[in-house]
Formats: C-alpha cells, structure tokens, sequence
C-alpha cells in the first residue's frame, strides 16, 4: 500500500500540544487539504491555526463529551483520516489511593473516547475510498507498566480495539494503524529523567508508516526495543517493566 497525504481531510484530537501538535504540523507539511485539531479548549488552537489559516480548522472536542462527539460528527460531512490521538496519563498504579477514579477517568478519555469518536464519524470515513483509522496507543498497552498501570491498561483496550477494528474495516477498504510510542518529550513525561523522543519525530513516524501501508508503528528506539523483547518473550517484558517499580 502507498498512502499519500496530499489533498486529504484528516481530524487530530488532542492537537493542541505534544505529539497532537505535531501531526497537525506534519500534516500541513504532507500537504493535507484540510486538518480539523480538536482541543478541549478551543482558545489553545490559535497559533496552530495561524500557522496555516486555509488549512487548520479548530474544533471544540472534547472526546469524553457526547454533544461535542455529536458536534464534530454534523460539522465534518467528508473525512479521509482520523487521529484518535487525546490521551491522559496520571502517576498512579492500581492499588492507592484514588486510583479507582484515576482509572475510570483515564479509560473516559483513552479508551471510551476513541471508541465512541470512531463510531460517530464512520458515516463520513465510509464515503472516502482512502479512508484510515489511527489509534495512538502506547508500549505501555503492550506490556504494563507498573507506576502508570491504569493508564497501561487504557491503552491495552486501545490495542485491542485496534485490532478488533481492524477485522472489521479491511473489508470496507478502511486502513487502520496502531501506534505505541515509549516516552515522548511532552508535559505528560515532565520530571522523568530517561532519554525521550520528539513529537516531531513520533509523528514523522506515523505518517511515514501511513504512507508505507504499516498496521503497526513504533515510532522511537524505546518502543522498538521493548516490542522486540515482547515478541522474543513477553513474561520477560513484563518483569523488566515491573521492576522498574523499585
């Protein structure tokens, strides 16, 4: 498969920083005919949109909110890709304090919001004949990662949502990719003293795999390494992963 970015109506959630920020801008670059960032907060897309003003379309988006989903789904008739990329992450594992609320609200966002955002614009991906689906998971959703485990296992639901989603659309010719980064230099990571990939490089990554017809992406050296271990054994994943609880 070769996928071209040029001329095509792509939807990012969570545009408004890190990696969301940077596929807008990639996308720009790619040549894409229009880019709908979606933000909690409209006000936040500003310098994006004046980065490309005919290009970039801020939305009010946020993906736990049914009447933003119903928004977004009436505002956008015609859609070739969409970016399922708004995410949460809150330091917590699964037995401390407030880590039930932790745990519900970041399967709201990471897990339900993708899911349900999907669902509401199928009419308008269905009209595309180069339609795709991108699911920004995480490493973390292969393998838990203890300090971050309710976030590991919303992103464990979006893996396999991808795959199940994938089943589904191959038949409706409707491209759908996974995407596991390992740490990236956003606010999420602030604090964390190990080496981190660049937005910029995550979403380079990510177009390149949509270009290239890649189902799955690990977009930095960390995610690589760590996948590769997986696939060699997965119970040592997950003992290097749990040992970094200390």
């Amino acid at each position: 498969m070769s996928y071209s970015i040029q001329g095509k109506s792509v939807l990012v959630t969570g545009a408004n920083r890190g990696i969301g920020e940077a596929l807008v801008r990639a996308l720009i670059a790619a040549g894409a005919s229009r880019v709908y960032a979606g933000a909690r907060k409209i006000d936040s897309l500003a310098q994006l949109v004046s980065a490309a003003p005919y290009v970039v379309v801020p939305v009010q988006l946020d993906v736990t909110k049914a009447e933003d989903i119903a928004n977004v789904a009436r505002t956008i008739a015609d859609l070739d890709i969409l970016i399922n990329n708004a995410g949460i992450a809150n330091g917590s594992n699964f037995s401390g304090e407030g880590s039930l609320q932790i745990a519900a609200s970041e399967m709201a966002t990471n897990y339900f919001g993708p899911i349900n955002l999907t669902h509401a614009l199928m009419p308008a991906l269905r009209k595309s004949a180069t339609a795709a689906v991108i699911n920004v998971s995480s490493i973390a959703g292969i393998a838990n990662f203890p300090t971050l485990g309710p976030y590991s296992a919303s992103k464990a639901a979006v893996h396999s949502f991808t795959q199940g989603l994938r089943a589904e659309l191959r038949s409706a010719n409707i491209f759908v990719q996974g995407v596991y980064p390992g740490p990236v230099d956003t606010d999420m990571t602030k604090g964390w003293e190990m080496d981190k990939a660049t937005p910029a490089d995550v979403a380079a990554a990510v177009l390149a795999g949509l270009e290239n017809g890649a189902e799955d992406v690990f977009p930095d050296a960390f995610a690589q390494h760590m996948y590769q271990v997986f696939t060699q054994n997965p119970k040592q994943l997950e003992q290097q992963f749990g040992a970094m609880v200390g």
